[in-house]
């Protein structure tokens, strides 16, 4: 039952579930407003009410036949009726199109590389159509932000070189957010031959709302109607030839992810390319006699100031300065005429916003709806289907009682088959790994050469690599919840928890990608619209424990927590993200104080991914995880051998070995008693040598800093040298420890089981520390570049300093109990 609330107005946020309301008006103000309408909430759609999260906001909506999330602060601004009372509500007159005079075809010779930007919303398959036509393998994910910066293919095809580029998905191209601007920048700036407008072919009217916008930049475009065998399950039919003609614009079906129609489109692009395509027309949307009027008026001013040369429309210009878009009026404002200009704007918007009581930007959103809906009420036909289908798994991941206990179900999955599954092939990898270390060994003779393959490259690379299969699975899991769509979901049930943590609930998206890479993450956070949420998300990405890591939590764990290793290794980052949440709250009080901003997010269609898809994504990161291992890894673990070998003087080798003859010479000892005292001393002498050693020098010049956590040189070393990559604390380590030469073949995990000053409660208090301190050089470029150099050098010294504090903490607590 439907109630008003006490002003006697009904709004979103008053409908109960399954209740379905027509908007009448959207309040608010400012980027909010701008994106809610843009993205169909406009007066006379219908909505209606899915569900709730389970803490009750945000709120799951179906409009125009797709899925959006709102919490509850935004949908009280969006006034609704009953379907009953719809006849009060006024329709959006379709006005058809108005044909421009202008030719453009050219006379100029044309060239045989052909320039093609990729356009289109979220979750549209823009990105899989790329790896598809190109052969390239970028990242494919079911959740907005995956491309969050443009890829450049190469290619030929029919005789043509083709440079595609891959540009951020966007629902519009205004400026609400980074991606926006810098889709609309690189149209602008870069001027594209072609534009390839993909567009989800099951969610016509919401996706057709950027191909508006670039109608009215005056473009060639070519569409491709992806997804396209998705409305034909539902048994609609849409007259794609007709709707083409209307808009000037070719349309070619494709299904990107079975590589159907993708020869058909570009090959339209060459016919639109060479200016032969017999649907490509320059037509302009009709806004209807008001809005055409305003448009006329500014656009004539704009004609007469010399300087706008750049090829691009003047109506453009005009509709968005009609749209109050400061990027355009920053560009009107070093025009000679840019007074008469903002003054006529000025006149125009206020006569706009009185005759139709909204906002001027509403009035052409609701203007291009209008078109939107009376093209596809002419051209397209709805099937039976509907957004319901394909969403039954929904009411269970994100019911009320189930959703947390699921996600936390997967989360455990996720790490204890991470490590469960992964010590097979890891055992497999370590034994090879020894058996070369074994036959190097006995194949040369002592020297430097030896102990450097043996154990500088073998010990160093070799230890990080068996981890490998681990990484693997690791990525497998992340890479299922992106594809399938279940990341979005995350978010939507995570958001009000994010919210009082003073984080966006879009914020979980990128963090959820932390604990695959930190640097991917770092870069996701473009899709949050508010700087502070940005910068903030980036501040606590580093907590979130990356596939870097999982090598060095995995040695340790074999080695010293044999009994519970999933639960270990799960409780690691559970503190990781218990700091997150704690410095986040920090943070917000201290540094970032803001007006909330809305949340508002689209929950795209589960999809079921392919295994080539999957298999892609785990190459991809395998073979950058080889690469690492051959680079920086490699130079790591050589540059830490030399610094433990040299220099050579440091230990009395007579003196060991006047104590070896003796032992040798001593007929009352039995020979394996001999053996075991000639092994002590080598052992001795070797790690004299070491400690001797420019590392060890190093090591022991830090070595009062840690040694309150229960630290010695050695994990002081290995810290030192993971600032440059986290698994380069394993290499350090395999150098470090790696000193029984008659015995190469003895892992690593045995090693540091030997040691006596290591116990399990200093092994936790190092993986909390690793997992805290210092991002990695890559996370801490990628920072900088996000934001800038003053919050990169902030978070390289305030994660340390929580570091510390938190392993001498476990140490000096867990000691109370030990």
């Amino acid at each position: 039952m439907i109630t008003l609330n006490n002003i006697g107005v009904l709004h979103l946020s008053d409908l109960k579930t399954g209740e379905v309301g027509i908007i009448t008006r959207v309040a608010g103000h400012g980027a909010f407003r701008k994106r809610i309408t843009e993205m169909g909430f406009v007066k006379g759609k219908k909505v209606r009410v899915i569900k709730n999260a389970p803490l009750r906001d945000p709120v799951e909506y179906a409009i125009m036949d797709y899925l959006i999330s709102l919490r509850r602060t935004e949908a009280a601004m969006i006034e609704v009726i009953t379907p009953d009372e719809n006849s009060q509500s006024e329709d959006i007159k379709f006005e058809g199109t108005l044909d421009r005079e202008t030719d453009k075809s050219s006379d100029a010779e044309k060239g045989r590389m052909i320039s093609v930007a990729l356009v289109g919303n979220p979750n549209s398959g823009k990105t899989t159509l790329y790896n598809c036509a190109s052969g390239s393998h970028e990242r494919v994910g079911n959740y907005s932000g995956v491309t969050v910066d443009a890829r450049e293919a190469i290619f030929k095809k029919s005789g043509y070189k083709f440079k595609v580029v891959d540009l951020p998905g966007t629902y519009s191209i205004t400026e609400y957010t980074p991606e926006e601007l810098f889709v609309r920048t690189y149209i602008t700036g870069k001027k594209p031959d072609v534009v390839i407008n993909v567009i989800d072919a099951s969610n016509l009217e919401r996706n057709l709302y950027l191909t508006t916008q670039l109608i009215d930049m005056n473009i060639r475009v070519v569409i491709a109607l992806n997804m396209y065998d998705e409305l034909e399950k539902k048994g609609a039919k849409l007259d794609y030839e007709a709707l083409g003609k209307m808009m000037g614009i070719p349309m070619i079906p494709t299904v990107a992810s079975k590589g159907k129609g993708i020869d058909d489109l570009f090959e339209r692009i060459i016919d639109v390319y060479e200016e032969r395509d017999p649907v490509v027309r320059q037509i302009n949307i009709n806004y209807g006699t008001n809005i055409e009027n305003a448009i006329s008026n500014i656009q004539v001013l704009i004609e007469g100031s010399t300087e706008f040369t750049d090829g691009f429309s003047s109506r453009w210009r005009a509709i968005k300065l009609l749209e109050k878009d400061s990027v355009t009026a920053g560009h009107i404002g070093s025009s000679l005429n840019s007074e008469r200009i903002n003054t006529q704007c000025d006149t125009e918007i206020r006569k706009l916003e009185k005759e139709y009581r909204e906002k001027s930007g509403t009035v052409l959103t609701d203007a291009r709806y209008g078109f939107i809906a009376g093209a596809l009420n002419e051209t397209y036909t709805n099937g039976e289907g509907t957004y319901r289908e394909g969403f039954r798994i929904d009411d269970i991941l994100t019911h009320k009682y189930f959703g947390f206990p699921i996600f936390i179900f997967f989360m455990w999955l996720m790490f204890q088959t991470t490590f469960s599954l992964g010590s097979y092939p890891m055992q497999w990898i370590d034994a090879g790994v020894a058996r070369l270390s074994d036959l190097t060994g006995n194949m040369m003779t002592e020297g430097p050469l030896r102990d450097l393959l043996v154990d500088g490259i073998i010990g160093g690379v070799g230890g990080v690599v068996i981890f490998l299969p681990n990484i693997l699975i690791l990525f497998f899991f992340i890479s299922f919840m992106e594809d399938t769509g279940y990341m979005a979901r995350a978010s939507f049930i995570m958001d009000k928890l994010m919210h009082r943590i003073g984080l966006h609930g879009k914020s979980f998206i990128p963090m959820l990608m932390g604990f695959g890479c930190n640097v991917p993450a770092i870069m996701a956070t473009r899709t949050l619209e508010n700087r502070k949420d940005r910068l903030l998300t980036m501040m606590i990405i580093p907590f979130l424990s990356c596939s870097a890591r999982l090598p060095i939590y995995i040695l340790l764990i074999s080695a010293f927590f044999t009994a519970h290793q999933g639960l270990v290794l799960v409780s690691v980052y559970f503190i990781g993200i218990v700091i997150a949440i704690l410095v986040a709250m920090a943070l917000k009080k201290l540094l970032f104080a803001r007006v909330d901003v809305p949340f508002v997010m689209e929950l795209p269609p589960y999809r079921i991914p392919t295994l080539k898809s999957t298999s892609m994504h785990m190459w991809h990161k395998g073979v950058q995880y080889i690469k690492k291992m051959g680079t920086v890894i490699l130079l790591a673990s050589i540059l830490i051998w030399a610094l433990g070998y040299f220099p050579r003087n440091v230990a009395d080798s007579s003196a060991y070995d006047q104590q070896v003859a003796l032992i040798n010479t001593d007929n009352t000892l039995p020979d394996e008693l001999k053996a075991a005292r000639i092994n002590v001393l080598i052992q001795s002498r070797q790690m004299e040598k070491l400690e001797n050693s420019y590392i060890g020098q190093i090591g022991h010049f830090i070595e009062p800093a840690i040694r309150p956590l229960g630290f010695d040189w050695k994990i002081g070393v290995s810290i030192l040298t993971g600032l440059a990559a986290k698994e380069v604390v394993v290499s350090t380590m395999g150098v470090l420890y790696q000193a029984d030469h008659d015995n190469p073949s003895n892992s690593l995990q045995s090693k540091l089981k030997e040691q006596a000053h290591l116990t399990p409660l200093i092994a936790y208090g190092f993986m909390l520390f690793v997992l805290i301190y210092f991002p990695c050089i890559a996370a801490t470029a990628a920072i900088k570049k996000e934001s800038n150099i003053r919050w990169a050098a902030f978070i390289m010294f305030y994660t340390t300093g929580i570091a510390w504090l938190v392993a001498f903490m476990t140490f000096r607590i867990g000691s109370l109990f030990i």
